[in-house]
């Protein structure tokens, strides 16, 4: 026999089963991926990296290339992306999860791992304190290099509420 806990509005808060798995549907997660490519990302300028696509939104807090933190809470934030057509002058790639409290940061130097302009796959992930209404996104930087940097659209956002 289950359990379920429903709010004042008539939506189930949270179910617990006969075996005690525990299910809220309305608890904060998403992914989220690009469309397509986001091309001809410049050395030294800061992009926010583009996320049209939206595999679920639990709670429907993502929007706009945007997370945005519906309660108090620690959430595990994960991103990872593909770049291609990266140049072996490029030093540097950082890559942020932008919080409105902190900034959580990768540095990453592709000329240490690329012998030829190719591809390298990078992920970033934080358990970020967040407090309602904060935000975060994904921004990327090159640095150096005498070409541009691409985002392959095998690039995903994902979320969810800890604690």
């Amino acid at each position: 026999m289950a359990l379920t806990k429903v709010r004042g509005s008539g939506i189930t808060g949270m179910t617990i089963s006969a075996n005690n798995e525990i299910t809220m549907p309305s608890q904060p997660a998403f992914l989220a991926h690009g469309s397509g490519s986001q091309d001809d990302m410049t050395a030294g300028s800061t992009a926010t990296v583009v996320l049209s696509t939206e595999v679920y939104d639990q709670n429907n807090d993502f929007a706009s290339n945007t997370f945005t933190a519906p309660v108090d809470g620690k959430y595990f934030l994960v991103f990872t992306s593909l770049f291609t057509d990266t140049p072996t002058d490029c030093t540097e790639i950082e890559i942020r999860i932008n919080t409105s409290n902190r900034i959580y940061r990768l540095f990453f130097d592709p000329s240490r791992q690329l012998s030829a302009a190719g591809s390298v796959s990078l992920s970033l992930s934080t358990v970020a304190d967040m407090d309602s209404s904060d935000t975060a996104i994904i921004q990327v930087t090159p640095a150096n290099g005498s070409s541009t940097i691409n985002i392959h659209h095998y690039t995903f956002f994902s979320g969810c509420l800890l604690a």
